[in-house]
């Protein structure tokens, strides 16, 4: 709520100014709000659709408030800066914002979509030459019968279903989310929302054409993991003269050869230079070389190898042998004692098994049955001459560990060593690799999605308002994705190599837009009045980091000054 506090017949008004004079000219570069007005019809509320839409964006990208907290949220600041009026802010409410958002899915998001971002190609001068894309998964709770794939209000609407869950909830139900971004500034050029259950491998075809639309050409690198890797989409793209950079499977027969062919060969390899440090502060560097033999489909590949990865691996497959080791010889130490109830060999075998299920490619065992004689008298009473004594003979089993030393010196050879397929055959391959490495980027935007923006929990139950409300997430994705490139650029040009804006001061190289934005949360305005009328305004003074990051983000500090 706006504070008030009163004193005698003097009353002081507070609003909140915090980071919407840069949302606002961002908004405005983008052309949002005339996008929005143009396909949603404004209809007879006294809030037209397109305002809560352009309203929502503002939120997800400061606060993430849920649908009912939006109104006593946006209560605290300037209405202006809000993109509506006193009035219109005093009967916003959930319902409002819902039925907005299937005002939305109604419009045809398509067309929006490529408005949207055709204009921020334009407006922000960004590159067309490389795409990343990635996919990740929105997970739900609950049972969603209205979300089954059939059509709601003449359009086919996704399904949320079951599947292959990256965040390792296959307990739960989800939506598959796929994002393709400009490798300038890893901003977002197109998304789509599918069935849970679809296989990301169906996805690239519908990707890589609508990027082609997008460019009006296919003379651009779609870079994508192992899930391109599929005959018919690769020589598709090839066949329409268009290049691609992506991971050969593991499961395929030319991974198996390579590794099996640097085992008594020399390969030569050349450096590609060091990216970064690791967890451990040691540099992080990377070789290349060129495969001996082409794919099954004719094209290159190019084979990395990666310090850190080789670290990993070797980390890995310590760990796990380790473990192995350490559940055998807890079985070894069961079987043989007094308690154990372990009889037959089947059930040593099943849970030797088990011990060496993450590592039974280095580690076996052998197990050896030791027999017991014990012998008892058939009666009671003191033993004699005549004594009868049944004997029983019991088994008791050993487990030995045996470790599979070729093959862990097979894959050690291995270790840190991956391959890219590529019809680039005019780049060398430390360029393939360098046009690869940029691919983590987009997992960071997937992260963002996930954590800074909270897109989980989605708690609408209509279909139709969860895809409409991803269309928002799309375009608050890209609003903070031009903010982090303009800031970005604007360091590299002024030669600035970090700013402040941790806590206590502490510098960042790589400046994200939730931290920018967050130095304006306590610019605020105060009115003091006379009962009803204005006698003064008094607005937070921007500081020199404020101002500074004011011009990196290239907002005219005057936006903050005027805001009273």
């Amino acid at each position: 709520m706006v504070a008030r506090h009163g004193h005698g017949k003097f009353t002081l008004v507070t609003e909140k100014i915090g980071p919407l004079p840069v949302l606002g000219r961002y908004i405005e570069r983008l052309h949002v709000d005339s996008m929005l007005s143009k396909h949603i019809p404004a209809g007879r509320s006294s809030i037209p659709p397109a305002q809560c839409i352009s309203l929502l964006v503002r939120n997800i990208i400061m606060e993430r408030e849920p649908m009912y907290g939006i109104a006593e949220w946006s209560s605290a600041y300037m209405p202006s800066l809000l993109g509506v009026t006193y009035g219109q802010r005093a009967s916003l409410n959930d319902d409002r914002i819902g039925r907005a958002l299937d005002a939305l899915y109604d419009a045809d998001r398509g067309t929006m979509l490529t408005e949207l971002v055709v204009g921020a190609i334009r407006e922000f001068g960004i590159r067309m030459d490389e795409f990343h894309n990635d996919s990740t998964t929105v997970t739900f709770s609950g049972r969603y019968l209205d979300a089954d794939g059939g059509y709601r209000r003449g359009k086919k609407s996704a399904a949320i279903a079951y599947g292959h869950n990256k965040d390792h909830r296959p307990d739960l139900k989800q939506l598959l989310w796929t994002l393709t971004v400009s490798s300038d500034g890893c901003v977002p050029v197109h998304y789509m929302a599918m069935d849970g259950n679809t296989d990301d491998t169906s996805t690239h075809l519908a990707v890589w054409n609508a990027v082609r639309e997008l460019k009006g050409s296919p003379d651009f690198i779609y870079v994508a993991d192992s899930k391109l890797c599929v005959e018919d989409t690769l020589r598709y793209i090839d066949g329409q003269k268009g290049k691609f950079i992506t991971v050969l499977p593991a499961t395929r027969s030319e991974d198996g050869w390579f590794r099996q062919h640097i085992q008594s060969n020399t390969v030569d390899w050349k450096s590609a230079g060091a990216a970064g440090r690791d967890c451990y502060g040691i540099p992080i560097t990377f070789s290349v070389a060129e495969s001996p033999i082409p794919s099954s489909e004719g094209f290159r590949i190019v084979w990395v190898w990666s310090s850190q990865k080789e670290r990993k691996d070797m980390e890995i497959r310590e760990a796990a042998i380790e473990k192995a080791v350490s559940a055998l010889r807890k079985l070894d130490k069961s079987l043989n004692s007094p308690k154990s109830r372990i009889r037959k060999r089947e059930t040593v075998v099943e849970k030797a098994d088990e011990s060496i299920s993450g590592a039974a490619r280095y580690v076996s065992y052998e197990i050896a049955e030791e027999h017991a004689s014990k012998f008892r008298q058939q009666r009671r009473g003191r033993p004699g001459r005549d004594t009868i004594y049944t004997k029983t003979v019991t088994s008791r089993f050993h487990v030995k560990v045996k470790m599979l030393e070729e093959n862990i010196r097979f894959d050690a050879k291995c270790d840190g060593i991956f391959p890219l397929l590529t019809n680039c055959t005019e780049l060398s391959a430390e360029d393939v690799l360098d046009k690869y490495k940029q691919q983590p980027m987009l997992e960071k935007r997937h992260e963002q999605l996930k954590t800074v923006y909270a897109v989980m929990p989605v708690l609408f139950k209509s279909i139709a308002r969860i895809e409409a409300f991803l269309f928002v997430y799309f375009i608050a994705m890209l609003i903070q994705a031009l903010i982090e490139r303009q800031v970005r650029l604007s360091m590299k040009k002024q030669k600035i190599a970090s700013l402040p804006i941790y806590s206590e001061g502490r510098e960042c190289i790589s400046p994200t837009a939730d931290k920018l934005l967050s130095a304006f949360s306590e610019v605020m305005t105060h009115h003091l009045l006379d009962r009803e009328s204005k006698i003064d305004v008094f607005e937070t003074q921007l500081n020199d980091k404020q101002k500074l990051l004011l011009t990196l983000m290239d907002v005219s500090p005057a936006s903050y000054d005027t805001a009273g």
